[in-house]
């Protein structure tokens, strides 16, 4: 990376001596605009200075010698400056200064700091922070550390050496040699700026890598379920009872709207009666802490009635037994094919069927909705009704060509 680097000699006028009228000659280190003062032990009458030239008038044994130790002087910080750029190190006037006062100059790693970030997640996991983030911060810190051993051919490399053509290459790691989607890997990179945001505040970086880059999400169809397919798969007579509770779970998530996580950590204490009479399920969401409360509807309310002396729900203390989300997502593939449903459907595919199918287009209102998923920002769940907005008007469309057809055929016969 190349710097702006300069050294000026200047007074610093503020401390003149009471006794002697001089005043002490400062060296000042610019490196990419920021500065560093440097004391060179030397002090002069002001009269006897040269602002222009950054050194003492005349040619007197005196102005020899302050010169003399002047020149030498930014010598030494010139040959620091420029063993730092041989030596791929981190570069800045405070850096400069630092080696030629003898002290160690602190070399700040990227993958160093990225690795403690992650452990301090880790640590705070249930205290501010869900497992899942920590899980999503992990990925993206070892997908990271194999991108530099990739690219660069080492363990770590300085902060200095992030800049914009390191975001570029790593997104196209990410998507060529990794396999990964495009909205995966913007999460990730939206990750890796958080690590160099604290690099940026603590000046470990002078640039930020991600100025004049852009992160966008590409937008993607939310697959739910019909009212005809919620219908076949409730009515579905499973021989298999492993696939009975997959559907059964699936279909209690299809009516409340809970997410996994959530779904497997309830217990018979998240569900209490609330004013209105009726039961209700509380529950912060594992993904974002943000409360959801939910009424239980009642195909959710005789699935959980349906598991209550199950062997898992007592040993456990769960409301249901849920398995692997993995498992899950593996026996809802042979669901599917068993209910003849053309679709891929996946245990995430609940949460949108709920935010669809159950609730918008039986018209609960957006903001509800949104209060029942637990998701903060509007235009979230707003996704959601654009889904809805766009089944109705291919429903519309449908009726429409039907009608048409209807008063053509009409029109023939008379």
């Amino acid at each position: 990376m190349k710097h702006t680097y300069s050294v000026l000699f200047w007074l610093q006028n503020h401390k003149i001596s009471k006794k002697t009228g001089e005043v002490p000659i400062s060296a000042r280190i610019t490196v990419d605009g920021k500065r560093s003062e440097l004391s060179t032990g030397k002090k002069i009458l002001p009269e006897k200075w040269n602002v222009n030239a950054g050194k003492m008038k005349g040619s007197s044994e005196e102005a020899r010698l302050i010169n003399n130790h002047l020149m030498k002087l930014k010598l030494r910080l010139d040959k620091i400056y420029d063993r730092l750029d041989e030596e791929d190190k981190f570069i800045s006037a405070s850096a400069i200064k630092s080696v030629y006062q003898g002290k160690e100059t602190k070399q700040h790693l990227l993958l160093k700091l990225f690795e403690y970030h992650v452990q301090q997640i880790k640590d705070q996991i249930g205290k501010g922070y869900a497992k899942g983030t920590y899980l999503r911060f992990q990925t993206t810190y070892q997908h990271t550390s194999d991108f530099v051993k990739h690219q660069y051919e080492k363990e770590d490399i300085n902060f200095n050496e992030l800049k914009y053509e390191f975001i570029t290459e790593f997104e196209f790691y990410l998507k060529s040699k990794k396999g990964i989607g495009h909205n995966t890997v913007m999460r990730y990179l939206k990750i890796f700026k958080k690590i160099v945001l604290i690099a940026l505040k603590n000046e470990w970086i002078m640039r930020d890598p991600f100025k004049g880059y852009t992160m966008t999400m590409k937008e993607v169809k939310r697959g739910f379920l019909t009212k005809e397919e919620l219908k076949t798969l409730y009515q579905k007579e499973f021989e298999i009872e492993r696939l009975e509770q997959v559907r059964d779970i699936f279909l209690f998530c299809c009516y409340t709207g809970l997410a996994y996580a959530d779904v497997r950590k309830l217990t018979p204490d998240h569900i209490s009666k609330g004013l209105d009479g009726e039961y209700w399920i509380s529950v912060d969401r594992t993904k974002t802490g943000s409360p959801s409360n939910i009424p239980l509807l009642p195909v959710a309310d005789e699935i959980k009635t349906k598991y209550e002396n199950h062997p898992d729900v007592m040993n456990s203390g769960h409301l249901l037994p849920v398995i692997s989300n993995q498992k899950m997502n593996a026996y809802l593939k042979e669901i599917a094919i068993i209910c003849d449903i053309k679709k891929h459907i996946t245990f995430h595919m609940a949460r949108h069927t709920f935010a669809t199918t159950i609730t918008l287009s039986n018209g609960v209102p957006i903001e509800s909705v949104g209060d029942m998923l637990g998701q903060k920002n509007l235009k979230t769940t707003q996704i959601y009704a654009k889904v809805v907005r766009e089944k109705v008007s291919h429903d519309m469309k449908a009726l429409k060509e039907k009608l048409s057809g209807a008063e053509l055929g009409n029109a023939i016969n008379q």
